[in-house]
């Protein structure tokens, strides 16, 4: 599979192999949700790649030096509700200074396009790096209107971070908003009649949360 330039296909044989577990519909609602929060842990080190350093001089044990620290203002994490909370407590646990940000929309089941419910950022989004949060893009269209609430809010270096992608949601993000790159563990085959992932691992909320 050719992976588009926008996409970045996360193959690290860690995240393969508990992303797996995780497929496996025996799995526990308890072990699906640790399995998450570890994996978007991994996923963090590639999504936040390339972040902006400067220096500060520190006194180590032996001497001063100039050290590489971040720059610029705290990064935003904004989880799309409610699946997004899986990965964002995870990346939270790796960047605890972040700023959070949360956007509610569910999917109308006989459309499938989103419906907004809530929405509540961080200030001054033009200035921080945000990263938008949710295990799977299928159709794009939640992704696409979170992105665009995101940009409304004036984000402009926004990154997309999932667990499972489709074509059909790449594809649709790619048009919508080419200049946010996606991270992801995995690209499935296909969505289903439903809009569901296959082979996928189901609805990742229900999973997490245990409910139906």
């Amino acid at each position: 599979m050719t992976t588009p330039d926008h996409l970045t296909h996360v193959t690290h044989p860690l995240v393969q192999h508990k992303l797996t577990i995780m497929r496996d519909k025996a799995t526990s609602t308890a072990v699906f949700r640790q399995l998450l929060r570890e994996i978007s842990q991994l996923l963090a080190y590639e999504v936040t790649r390339g972040l902006p350093l400067t220096t500060k001089t520190i006194e180590t044990p032996m001497q001063a030096m100039d050290a590489p620290v971040l720059d610029g203002k705290k990064l935003a994490l904004v989880s799309i509700l409610r699946a997004g909370n899986g990965l964002l407590d995870g990346v939270l646990e790796l960047i605890p200074s972040a700023r959070v940000g949360f956007v509610g929309l569910y999917r109308d089941e006989e459309t499938l396009q989103p419906v907004e419910y809530y929405c509540k950022l961080p200030d001054a989004m033009g200035e921080r790096l945000v990263i938008a949060v949710d295990p799977m893009l299928a159709t794009g269209n939640s992704s696409v209107a979170a992105i665009d609430l995101l940009k409304q809010s004036g984000a402009t270096n926004i990154r997309f971070l999932c667990l499972l992608a489709a074509p059909e949601g790449i594809a649709r993000m790619k048009a919508a908003h080419p200049d946010v790159p996606i991270v992801t563990a995995a690209i499935d085959e296909k969505l289903n009649e439903n809009g569901y992932i296959v082979p996928g691992l189901g609805d990742a909320g229900d999973r997490m949360f245990g409910t139906k």
